[in-house]
C-alpha cells in the first residue's frame, strides 16, 4: 500500500533519477506529472509506464490531484513558484538544487515552509558519498588537530547547452553550491564572510561568468578557498572537486576519485621538515550514494518527524555562500553573510 502520493514537477532529463527512485519504493505512488511542455510529461509517462494525469500548471495539479509530496525537478527560475504553491497546498517538497536563484526567493521558501508547517528539503547529492563521509569523519576525529584551512579546486569543461549557457553566474549558481555545501559538511563549520572574483575566461561558451575564485571565513576560525571553472578543458578534476584540509597537526587530501588519506606530523620529532605518518581514511557510514542516498534521508526524516539533513533552513547557509560570492564579485568587497541568513 502506497503511503505517499507524489506529484513530479519538471520532466526533463533529471526527472529520470527521481522517477527511478520513486519506482524503487513500493510506498511511493506517482500521482501526476507536470511540465510546461505537455509533450515532455507525456514522453516521461510513456517511458515509465505511468497512467497518471498530465498538467502544465502546478497549481492546477495540486487542486485536482490528491498528493502529500511534490518532487520539484524544474529549472532554478521556477523553484519559488513551484515550492510555495506546493507548501501552500499542504504538501511537503523535495526539490532539486539550488534552493533558489535569488536570496529573496530562498528566504521566501524557508518562510513558506515555516508558515505551512511542512518540510522542504533540497537535493545535495554530493554529501552522499563514501569518500566524503570518510573525510568528514577524519576531520571530526581531531586527527588533523585544530582546523586551519580547507581548499577546493574544481576545473571541468562541460558543454551542456540549454538554460545553463544563458545564466548570469552558471558556475556559482548551478555548480558551486555543491562544493560550498560540501565545505560546510566536511568542516562542520558555517560561513561568516566571503570575498569573490568572478569572471568569464577567453573561449567561454557561457553567456555569464563561468569561473570564480572565492575566500570564505568560517565560524570555527578557519578559511575555505575555492577555485573553479566550467570552461577548463584538459586535466579535469573530479565533479566532487579536489580537496585539501589543513590542521595544526597534519593535512588530509581527497581527489574526488578515491578514498581520502592524511599525513600527520610527528610532533616529537625535530628538523626543518618533520616526518609524517600516513593515515588511510575509512567510514562507518553505509548509506546509499548520490540522489538515492539523499532521498533516503529525506523520506527517513519525514517518517521520523525531524528536519532532513538538507532541510531548506539549513541549506540557506550554503546558498548564502553563493549569493554572498555573487554580491562580492559585483561590488569588489568582502561580504558578511549573516544578513543573508538572518
Amino acid at each position: 500500500m502506497s503511503r505517499h502520493r507524489v506529484i513530479v514537477a519538471g520532466c526533463g532529463g533529471m526527472s529520470r533519477l527521481w522517477l527511478d527512485y520513486a519506482q524503487s519504493r513500493e510506498e511511493i505512488a506517482i500521482a501526476a506529472l507536470v511540465d510546461l511542455q505537455e509533450e515532455a510529461a507525456r514522453r516521461r509517462a510513456a517511458e515509465y509506464g505511468l497512467d497518471v494525469p498530465i498538467f502544465t500548471d502546478i497549481r492546477e495539479a495540486l487542486a485536482r490531484v490528491e498528493a502529500d509530496i511534490v518532487f520539484d525537478v524544474t529549472v532554478p527560475s521556477s523553484r519559488r513558484t513551484v515550492v510555495t504553491a506546493a507548501l501552500e497546498a499542504g504538501c511537503h517538497v523535495f526539490a532539486e538544487k539550488p534552493l533558489a536563484e535569488t536570496r529573496e526567493d530562498a528566504r521566501a521558501i524557508v518562510r513558506a515552509a515555516e508558515r505551512a508547517g511542512r518540510r522542504c528539503a533540497i537535493m545535495q547529492n554530493r554529501r552522499y558519498n563514501r569518500q566524503i563521509r570518510a573525510l568528514r569523519e577524519l576531520v571530526a576525529s581531531g586527527a588533523l588537530g585544530a582546523p586551519g584551512s580547507i581548499h577546493a579546486d574544481f576545473f571541468i569543461g562541460p558543454h551542456f547547452g540549454g538554460f545553463r549557457d544563458l545564466m548570469d553566474s552558471p558556475l556559482l549558481i548551478d555548480m558551486a553550491i555543491h562544493t560550498f555545501d560540501q565545505a560546510r559538511f566536511i568542516s562542520g563549520a558555517d560561513p561568516v564572510s566571503v570575498y569573490c572574483h568572478e569572471y568569464n575566461p577567453p573561449g567561454s561558451w557561457y553567456k555569464g561568468n563561468a569561473s570564480a575564485v572565492c575566500i570564505f571565513e568560517m565560524s570555527d576560525g578557519s578559511v575555505f578557498t575555492y577555485r573553479g571553472s566550467w570552461c577548463a578543458e584538459g586535466f579535469p578534476t573530479s565533479w566532487e572537486a579536489d580537496w585539501r584540509v589543513i590542521g595544526s597537526r597534519g593535512t588530509a587530501r581527497w581527489d574526488g576519485f578515491s578514498m581520502p588519506a592524511a599525513e600527520i606530523a610527528d610532533e616529537a620529532a625535530a628538523g626543518f621538515i618533520r616526518p609524517v605518518r600516513r593515515v588511510e581514511a575509512g567510514t562507518v557510514w553505509n548509506g546509499r550514494e548520490g540522489h538515492a542516498g539523499c532521498l533516503d534521508e529525506m523520506f527517513a526524516a519525514l517518517e521520523e518527524g525531524r528536519p532532513a539533513e538538507t532541510d531548506c533552513a539549513d541549506n540557506l547557509k550554503s546558498m548564502a555562500m553563493v549569493f554572498g560570492a555573487i554580491e562580492s564579485a559585483r561590488t569588489g568587497r568582502k561580504v558578511a553573510l549573516d544578513r543573508i541568513t538572518g
